[in-house]
């Protein structure tokens, strides 16, 4: 092996650990519970917890609990791998998934260690570059973890996530070991991305049966929400979540 090869072999590794943490760090990581949900506990930081660990939701610039329906979702997420969620804006839902998808990388390691989590976005690269920064964030601001990979991945724990803009998806075709695909504002792909969209993400159930979480606002009538809510209970793939305007109490 030459010295060139053996640069490339460590160059990756570090990738994959996220360069700048230690691996102190990263255990202190692997193994937590997502959160506790213990009102006495939950911001004094008694319970040590991923969401303790990174950061907590802010409000007025003081840490507050993670709310009810954040708990209804991850207790969903722990039992069911296709969700679809119709939710009323300002819940913060996408804000739960980035978590909840970094929190997967370090709590299932041993099972989706090399595997590949997928987040579509809407057909601005934008879109796709700021999810991932703010995946990103709470690493750096928290545990001072540096990425040295292009503005649309980041890789933690071994684990490859990629944000793809709905009209660039044959680049999400054909990869070897998908763990978790994220579709975010779904009902907002153009018409023509939105089948297309849940088409390539649906395929991957035979090949490595992964999550498939679609979380929208509502948009046009007739669009890829509607049509999954008109689906019959019997044949619908998804569990379905309404999450209406009741529920924003942020």
């Amino acid at each position: 092996m030459t010295l060139q090869n053996l640069g490339k072999i460590l160059d990756r590794y570090e990738q994959q650990l996220g360069v700048g943490a230690s691996n102190n760090q990263f255990e202190t990581l692997r193994g937590l519970p997502f959160y506790d949900w213990s009102k006495d506990t939950a911001v004094s930081g008694r319970i040590t917890t991923f969401n303790n660990v990174l950061d907590l939701p802010l409000k007025n610039g003081q840490p507050k609990p993670l709310f009810d329906y954040e708990q209804l979702l991850f207790n969903e997420l722990q039992s069911n791998k296709y969700l679809w969620i119709k939710k009323a804006t300002g819940l913060g839902v996408t804000e739960f998934m980035l978590k909840y998808m970094a929190w997967v990388c370090f709590h299932n390691s041993d099972k989706i260690r090399n595997s590949q989590m997928c987040i579509v976005t809407g057909p601005r690269i934008e879109l796709a570059i700021t999810l991932i920064d703010r995946m990103k964030a709470p690493f750096r601001q928290n545990i001072q973890m540096h990425f040295d990979t292009k503005e649309t991945v980041i890789e933690l724990n071994g684990v490859h996530i990629e944000a793809y803009p709905s009209h660039h998806l044959d680049s999400m075709r054909g990869l070897t070991n998908v763990s978790f695909i994220y579709l975010d504002e779904a009902d907002f792909f153009p018409p023509g991305q939105q089948q297309d969209a849940r088409d390539v993400s649906e395929r991957y159930i035979a090949k490595s049966n992964p999550w498939i979480v679609m979380v929208s606002t509502p948009n046009a009538p007739d669009g890829l929400f509607e049509k999954i809510e008109r689906e019959p209970e019997d044949t619908c793939l998804y569990k379905r979540l309404f999450l209406d305007y009741t529920y924003n109490t942020l």
